[in-house]
């Protein structure tokens, strides 16, 4: 069994069982992805629940993606975006202000955390090579300037309001110079961007 599939949450798997009945995204309040298959004959569908960022580093499952928009290009882990998703693999994230989201870590054996690095007006974004994150919890679970989620342990979730509209640069306190970093931005009708290829298996 692969470490993604195990590392989603039984409201995931709920959903990937509800979809099996016939049921779509739209039903069941998500975001639909397919997950890696053994067999090429068989194609496992699940939902990633509503308002959810999965995190986990990039090479355990969620990739990479070089987005144009945010002028990331392809050459250097710094220039990626990964780490972080609301759908399948990493990507650039988009919430409307207001939202209370779930932080989910698909790790199987690795803690995580999710820190504000700081907040931008727009592209480029530039990830500063050694940011001061934060192990420790900060921001009394609001979004924003300074916020830090603290210790997520493996499969393991925490909440945090977006109450702040903005753009900020996130990252893993323990992984962000192994490329666990994004965009998240959060403003009315905000969408998730493109995601990135999954890890060669």
């Amino acid at each position: 069994m692969s470490k993604r599939i195990a590392a989603l949450s039984l409201a995931a798997v709920a959903a990937a069982l509800a979809a099996c009945a016939g049921r779509d995204a739209s039903q069941t309040g998500g975001n639909s992805f397919a997950l890696p298959s053994y067999s090429k004959s068989i194609a496992i569908i699940a939902t990633l629940p509503e308002d959810t960022i999965g995190e986990e580093l990039p090479n355990e499952g969620l990739g990479t993606v070089y987005d144009a928009y945010w002028k990331e290009k392809l050459g250097t882990a710094k220039t990626a975006l990964g780490g972080f998703t609301q759908t399948s693999y990493s990507q650039a994230l988009g919430f409307p202000p207001g939202t209370k989201i779930t932080l989910t870590n698909l790790s199987q054996s690795i803690d995580h955390t999710l820190d504000v690095v700081k907040k931008i007006k727009g592209p480029p974004a530039k990830f500063p090579a050694s940011p001061t994150l934060s192990m420790m919890a900060h921001g009394n679970g609001v979004l924003g300037k300074g916020y830090a989620s603290g210790v997520i342990d493996w499969g393991q979730s925490v909440t945090v309001t977006l109450s702040k509209a903005g753009t900020y640069l996130i990252g893993c306190y323990f992984h962000y110079k192994e490329g666990m970093h994004t965009v998240l931005v959060v403003e009315k009708n905000a969408t998730p961007g493109p995601e990135g290829t999954p890890p060669a298996q």
